[in-house]
């Protein structure tokens, strides 16, 4: 796994051909990457939410509870873990577009090698703040979208033409997950699950 997250950073037109080369199995995937990688953030957040604070114009930091930073960690982690599985099964079904043919499992693969700079990211979650957030999330986000966009005709074997329009409809559908995810956040707050301060 390590050696395919720095080969990613580093090499990643001839990762994608490295990883699209080898038999790998969904349970395997889960375990030795998207469970790891997918904590980074939620640990993160629960610290830096627990822990640490914000202050909001100069306070004195707000903190959440621990139960409520635990219930919140918990949501996010499953959030993340299961939309790897959504993307994957996205990203087959529009292959059929495209004509190509690749497994489920390879599917949810590239989605999971595909976030991994967001799972990575994650940890500016430790110090909350909006700055530091929007920051590390703008590069994430940007090289998510870089991976995406060369990924796609490596690992789907397709010319560069149809791999930007798959790419393009891969990154709708992410931002569609984002919007929903978000809009279910806002629905559960208002039935009473939601952050909780300390003060």
């Amino acid at each position: 796994m390590i050696h395919h997250v720095w080969g990613l950073f580093t090499r990643p037109d001839q990762k994608w051909q490295e990883i699209r080369s080898e038999k790998e199995t969904i349970g395997h995937m889960y375990l030795s990457h998207v469970l790891i990688l997918a904590a980074i953030p939620a640990i993160s957040a629960y610290i830096g939410t627990t822990q640490v604070g914000w202050s909001v114009g100069g306070g004195d930091p707000v903190m959440l509870t621990q139960a409520s930073g635990i219930q919140l960690t918990v949501m996010a982690y499953l959030a993340m873990v299961a939309g790897v599985a959504v993307m994957g099964a996205f990203i087959q079904w529009m292959s059929r577009t495209y004509d190509s043919s690749p497994t489920m499992t390879q599917c949810i693969v590239f989605a999971a090698y595909t976030a991994t700079p967001l799972f990575v990211g994650g940890v500016a979650a430790l110090y909350p703040s909006i700055w530091i957030a929007l920051l590390v999330g703008t590069v994430a986000i940007c090289y998510s979208v870089y991976l995406l966009y060369i990924g796609i005709p490596a690992f789907m074997k397709i010319p560069a033409e149809e791999g930007f329009m798959f790419s393009s409809s891969v990154l709708a559908v992410g931002l569609v997950m984002l919007v929903s995810m978000i809009v279910l956040s806002v629905i559960f707050w208002g039935h009473g699950i939601g952050p909780v301060y300390t003060n």
